[in-house]
């Protein structure tokens, strides 16, 4: 029993590595240039492949069904096998406990693979749930030969079905639930109840129901679908959202009054079978197939429809090789391209597209009559049985040739949607289509087929130019450009030249049919055309064709728009400037802000427009060298338009106010255009300029030169100031004003000699050539350099003395006070000088008191002990103790410079002591010389080192408050200490 199913696989790891192994199928389907090259290279696996079980039952056969990975199966008269097959090696072996003659009439399995009822010839029904061994009979159920079930997909679990239909041999339709737990103390019955609700009947009498299917529609519509002899009825019905549990009864009553939609078919052959094909697990089904008398009922199944499931029906008729009195059909399975008859000794494949028999295999006789043939949802296989021999179908790329079956029927959506994965079928279909829409004179959707196939480009483009088709034409081009990669440049652009010349005819011969929308419209479609992204760098390379094309075409609008594009900004200002339309040239000037073209065109612009260019440079900015611009400027000045000079002169002003420019050239042009046409503004920009060399910006000289041809004094006068003439300037100032002079008189500050001699000069001048008196005394008021001495000489003779005697006597007074102050400041002197010696004097007798207790505040030693200092403070250190204290905060420079002055003291010591030895009499007076020599030296050295280590207290003064950031341990000798103190 374990190697029932050894070689079992998953339907789904089958399709997988089928579609690995996908080829080209051998069908011919007339396209004579594909690109594509049709070979097989391996042998093409079959869509049924079959495969015998390797099992042997111990009894024969009765009955088998299979649903969610369960295998039910009935053998002999009382036992019935089950086998999960996700586990195949564990079997399980029941025995029905039947004694009498019964037999087991049909088995029946519900999705979950839970819920096994054994429909017994008796009319008896038993009840076997999947985790357990206990089979419980139907008591409720008794007296009824159960021929269908129509299971309850929504509410039924593993341990409850909820409420289901079935149907008897005498057409009743029953609803009953059943469960697997165990009742109550007076209930053990798993049936929770059994009752009619509804029954059917053909020619009047009383029909077996063959099968039952139950399916739930959108807003809780649920359909009934059940089917006897030779009729298929329909119960469509609404239940109320949350009483699903309470059964299906309401919707036969809502049919009560009306009959039951119904097809019928003439023949009987006794029995029917319909099956269901479900594209994924847990949904509604979407395709159905009914086997009857006359043949195969099979369509869609439509949940939106208000009163049929069923649509697209069609009848596939026995073939003549099927004689219902010697060979009728058994079982009936569809998949989702086919449905699968089993016949007494073989099974037939018919395609539901095309109605056609694609596939047939006959069983040999020695495993006797085939018995029943059951589909899996779940696993997607199909299993036939005998009754000693079990088959099984894998399924596998059953959609591999459904392409050329659309395609044959024309219904190209379809085939391509079947061939996505496959571009050799695509390319096909793809061809066919074209084929055929050019076949229908659907010229633009042909194109755009052909556009998409590997066909020869030149025979397709041929094709439809015969058929003098250009707009056609024009979009398989568009659609072939559309799809070529950016490395076929060669491609790109001979196709891109081309549609460019086909737009330009049928431009052209729009505009003289007179046809105004449609050539607008065209014209924007090849305007979008030359701005597409994809081909820009094709056009830029090729502009200069294009531009041909476009200029023998006459089409200079578009010329100018493709130039635009290709931001030959050039080309469209020039064609704008020869057009007169200078308006337009500035607009795209302003527009693209090319700095180059502005330096080009402005001398055109200028002469026509000067305003608005000159807007457009102020508009600029910075981004403009005014410098390049003068070329134009002057050139244009000159031929003496007032328009273009105060234009001229209102940019250059702009320059220097607002950009401030510091160009030479441009400060000299515009000095220039003051002097001779704006002469007021002349002196105000000097004068803004600046009064030093270092801020100015135009040529002294040029300007100079400027000003005395054109005869501006003040001007003049103004240049000379900042060229610090000053004497220059004060001559010429005095032709024009004698205040003027008088404030170039007073710039030299610095040169008091200079000031003195240009007042002079200006006495002078008033004395001597405006003869007036008051006016040179104003300029000794002016000055405070002058005299009155020194204007006297300029004076003639005759002029008497009451005309400057306040004068004189003003000069006499100042004099008087001059000395004066000057005793005040030498008493001044004189008292500060004693207070100094006074206070030299006390600081000389100043002494302090110490006390013979008192101790070193470094050493904490009597201090009476060692040389020692007292400060003003009141803290006394000893010599040696100060010097420790302070000689770590001294800077490097005095430590060396202490350090050096102690040699000199220890060696003055030395000598010292070396000459209290005896010496020669006569050198008496020379030992004493040198003795108080050494003495002076060493008490100098003495105050040197006091100036250094004494000059303030260590504790009080800046050395102390110096030391506030450093720490109270040297770093240095912080491991030192803090060892000492372990």
């Amino acid at each position: 029993m374990a190697s029932i199913l050894d070689e079992y696989e998953d339907s789904q790891n089958t399709r997988q590595t089928a579609h690995k192994h996908s080829r080209l199928s051998t069908a011919n389907i007339g396209i004579t240039h594909s690109g594509f090259v049709n070979v097989r290279l391996e042998e093409e696996k079959p869509i049924f492949n079959k495969q015998r079980i390797d099992f042997t039952p111990p009894e024969r056969i009765n009955h088998l069904a299979v649903c969610n990975n369960q295998l039910c199966m009935s053998l002999g008269k009382d036992t019935l096998l089950r086998i999960d097959l996700a586990k195949p090696d564990q079997p399980n072996q029941t025995e029905l406990g039947r004694k009498d003659d019964s037999k087991v009439h049909k088995l029946f399995l519900d999705p979950t693979g839970s819920h096994l009822l054994i429909s017994l010839s008796t009319s008896e029904c038993l009840y076997l749930n999947r985790n357990t061994q206990k089979v419980r009979s139907l008591s409720r159920w008794r007296g009824h030969l159960i021929e269908s079930v129509g299971w309850n997909k929504l509410l039924g679990n593993e341990t409850n079905t909820g409420p289901i239909l079935v149907g008897t041999s005498q057409g009743i339709i029953f609803e009953a639930e059943i469960s697997a737990t165990e009742g109550s103390l007076f209930n053990t019955n798993p049936d929770q109840y059994f009752r009619q609700v509804h029954s059917l009947e053909e020619d009047g009498k009383p029909a077996p129901i063959c099968c039952l299917e139950i399916e739930r529609g959108l807003e809780n519509k649920y359909f009934i679908i059940a089917t006897t002899r030779k009729r298929l009825f329909q119960f469509v019905g609404k239940v109320a959202e949350g009483s699903e549990q309470q059964g299906f009864s309401s919707i036969f009553s809502q049919n009560q009054d009306l009959l039951p939609s119904f097809q019928e078919f003439p023949a009987n052959m006794g029995y029917s079978e319909i099956t269901f094909y479900t594209s994924k697990l847990r949904t509604c089904p979407k395709a159905f197939a009914w086997m009857m008398g006359n043949g195969v009922l099979y369509g869609q199944l439509d949940y939106v429809r208000p009163d049929s499931l069923l649509s697209d029906v069609q009848v596939w008729e026995y073939t003549p090789d099927i004689d219902l009195s010697v060979n009728k059909p058994i079982s009936i399975v569809l998949t989702q391209f086919h449905f699968l008859l089993l016949l007494p000794d073989r099974v037939k494949a018919i395609c539901t597209l095309n109605g056609q028999v694609v596939y047939e295999d006959v069983f040999p006789d020695k495993f006797g009559s085939l018995k029943k043939m059951i589909k899996d949802p779940v696993g997607g296989l199909v299993w036939i049985y005998t009754e000693r021999a079990v088959f099984r179908y894998h399924i596998q790329r059953e959609a591999r040739d459904v392409w050329q079956m659309y395609m044959s029927m024309n219904k190209f959506d379809l085939a391509k949607e079947y061939c996505r994965d496959r571009p050799e079928c695509m390319d096909m279909v793809l061809a066919k289509e074209a084929e055929h829409c050019f076949q229908n004179k659907r010229y633009l959707e042909s194109a755009k087929c052909y556009a998409l196939t590997q066909n020869y480009f030149e025979e397709i483009a041929l094709k439809f130019i015969e058929a003098k088709q250009e707009e056609a034409l024009k979009e398989f081009l568009l659609k072939k450009l559309n799809n070529l990669k950016q490395s076929e440049r060669t491609q790109i652009t001979l196709l891109v030249t081309w549609l460019a010349e086909l737009y330009l005819n049928r431009l052209g011969h729009l505009e003289s049919d007179g046809n105004s929308i449609i050539f607008q419209e065209t014209r924007e479609e090849f305007r979008h055309f030359l701005n597409t992204s994809k081909h820009k760098e094709c056009l830029f390379n090729n502009r200069t064709t294009i531009y041909d094309l476009l200029a023998s075409h006459g089409n200079v609008d578009d010329m100018v728009y493709f130039s635009v594009v290709m931001q030959d900004y050039e080309r469209v200002i020039s064609h704008y400037c020869q057009h007169d339309n200078y308006s337009a040239a500035l607009d795209v000037l302003s527009k693209h802000c090319d700095e180059k073209l502005f330096y080009k065109f402005s001398p055109v612009l200028m002469q026509h427009i000067p305003k608005q260019v000159v807007d457009a440079w102020i508009q600029m900015g910075k981004r403009l060298d005014p410098k390049k611009l003068i070329p134009a400027l002057m050139n244009y000045s000159q031929m003496g338009s007032t328009q273009q000079i105060s234009e001229t002169i209102r940019y250059m002003e702009f320059c220097v106010y607002e950009l401030n420019v510091t160009e030479e050239a441009i400060h000299n042009y515009l000095l220039s255009l003051y002097a001779k046409y704006k002469p007021d503004s002349l002196l105000l920009y000097l004068e803004q300029a600046g009064t030093h060399t270092s801020e100015i910006h135009y040529d002294l000289k040029y300007a100079l030169r400027l000003c005395a041809e054109n005869g501006y004094l003040q001007a003049c006068v103004q240049v000379y100031k900042i060229m610090e003439l000053y004497e220059e300037a004060v001559d010429l100032a005095l032709q024009v004003d004698v205040d003027l002079a008088k404030s170039c008189a007073d710039l030299p500050e610095d040169d008091e000699e200079l000031r003195k001699k240009l007042w002079l000069k200006i006495a002078r001048h008033v004395v001597q050539e405006e003869k007036d008196v008051k006016k040179a005394m104003n300029c000794l008021s002016s000055c405070d350099l002058l005299k009155i001495e020194d204007i006297l000489p300029f004076f003639p003779d005759f002029v008497t003395i009451d005309h400057f005697k306040e004068a004189i006597c003003s000069s006499l007074e100042e004099y008087n006070q001059h000395i004066e102050e000057l005793k005040q400041e030498m008493e001044e002197a004189t008292e500060s000088a004693k207070r100094i010696r006074e206070d030299i004097q006390e600081m000389r007798n100043k002494y302090g008191v110490v006390d013979s207790q008192e101790k070193c505040a470094a050493c904490d030693f009597p201090l009476l002990n060692r040389p020692f200092y007292l400060f003003l403070c009141g803290h006394m250190f000893h010599y040696d103790c100060l010097f420790q204290e302070v000689t770590p905060h001294l800077s490097t420079y005095k430590q060396n410079r202490l350090e050096e002055l102690q040699k000199k003291l220890a060696a003055s010591t030395q000598s010292s002591k070396s000459r209290h030895r005896p010496a020669p009499k006569e050198d008496g007076d020379n030992s004493s010389l040198g003795k108080g020599n050494a003495g002076t030296s060493r008490e100098h050295i003495k105050s040197d080192i006091d100036d250094i280590i004494a000059s303030e207290c260590v504790y009080c003064g800046e050395l102390m408050i110096k030391t506030i950031d450093k720490p109270f341990i040297d770093p240095l000798k912080f491991e030192e200490e803090k060892s000492s103190w372990l």
